[in-house]
């Protein structure tokens, strides 16, 4: 532990050990960038164990992810040269297997965090059932010290598994850039009104196809790169594919729709909700974990009839919409993280029920 106190805290070094890392663009990377800086800025010394740092191939259908091709031994020396008060195992990838194996074998505490529905995506993919791919996942995150969750839904899901050690780690918004007062986007401001817009990744476990599918008047927007891009495209001639934004260029893409409809029925959270919302856009979704947990009356709309959701969003006050999404900060986000971390030889964190998981190997 290092000397010192910073805004009330004892500073630590904290290892974050991840398989999404930049140039990925996904919401994992996006939240552990937004956290870091806001540890940092808290004082906190912050280490990044990342693919780039190894040698790595591009996943199957997703070439900007690499997997990484180092064994335990070298991934364990990054983590040992860190000489970390805290470790945290952000993803279930091979660097994050790699990670859980040193430190199951050298008796350190880490946490991880459940992130990203991987068993109905892959089951999306593969067309195998999604309890196959539980099997890994408890396996995963079973000897954690906690598994960190964005809502009350996915902790609830993770105890139907098995994983009962779950604490709260919710999500925030850069509120100096995603507001509604920001110039419109002049990609969106001359289409047909209502402008329905969807910000993600285009691939098929987003379920993009049900929004384009929808039957509301006027034009839909699609913002985000991915391996569906040119199928949708195709597939869909009269809808406006504006490829990965960022930044204020994102914002103003917010800034300029009517509605945002986040069609995915396997999101953990959905950050670009609330980032919609931040800018004054209403929120038109399925009833399912995610929007259940994020959305609240007047700000959005969930339907069964995704038609419907849209309908009813656009009858949303943007005021209140911008008021609700002003409410999630990163710096919170991060007091979260921080209080979930379980501290090298300190006491566990707080509110967790159940013994650590076994050593047991990988299931088969």
């Amino acid at each position: 532990m290092r000397d010192g106190v910073g805004q009330g805290r004892r500073l630590m070094r904290i290892a974050i050990v991840t398989d999404a890392w930049e140039p990925q663009v996904n919401g994992v990377v996006r939240t552990l960038r937004a956290v870091l800086g806001e540890l940092e800025k808290a004082g906190h010394e912050v280490s990044v164990i990342a693919p780039d740092q190894f040698a790595s191939l591009p996943c199957p259908t997703y070439p900007e992810i690499r997997l990484v091709l180092a064994g335990r031994r070298r991934v364990g020396q990054a983590i040992d040269a860190i000489v970390p008060d805290a470790i945290h195992i952000a993803t279930e990838g091979p660097l994050g297997v790699a990670a859980r194996r040193w430190c199951l074998d050298h008796e350190l505490a880490f946490t991880t965090a459940y992130h990203t529905q991987f068993p109905d995506y892959l089951a999306a993919r593969t067309g195998l059932p999604a309890d196959w791919f539980w099997r890994y996942i408890s396996w995963f995150h079973r000897p954690a010290r906690a598994v960190l969750v964005s809502t009350p839904s996915v902790a609830r899901q993770l105890a139907a598994h098995g994983i009962h050690r779950t604490l709260p780690w919710g999500r925030g918004v850069d509120l100096d850039r995603f507001r509604p007062d920001i110039a419109p986007h002049p990609a969106l401001s001359g289409l047909k009104r209502p402008v329905q817009l969807y910000v993600g990744r285009v691939a098929i476990e987003k379920n993009i196809e049900a929004f384009l599918a929808t039957r509301h008047p006027g034009s839909k927007v699609v913002v985000g790169d991915g391996p569906a891009l040119g199928a949708l495209r195709r597939r869909y001639p009269d809808v406006s594919f504006a490829g990965a934004l960022h930044g204020s260029a994102l914002a103003s893409a917010y800034a300029s729709a009517d509605v945002f409809v986040f069609p995915s029925r396997t999101d953990t959270f959905g950050l670009v909700m609330i980032e919609a919302l931040a800018c004054g856009t209403p929120v038109a979704a399925y009833p399912v974990s995610g929007p259940r947990d994020v959305l609240r009356e007047g700000v959005g709309v969930m339907n069964e009839d995704l038609d419907q959701a849209i309908a009813g969003a656009l009858a949303c006050d943007r005021a209140a919409c911008a008021a609700y999404g002003r409410g999630f900060s990163w710096e919170a986000s991060a007091r979260q993280f921080e209080a979930g971390l379980a501290r090298i030889g300190g006491p566990e964190p707080a509110r967790q029920a159940s013994e650590a998981g076994s050593r047991e190997s990988v299931p088969a």
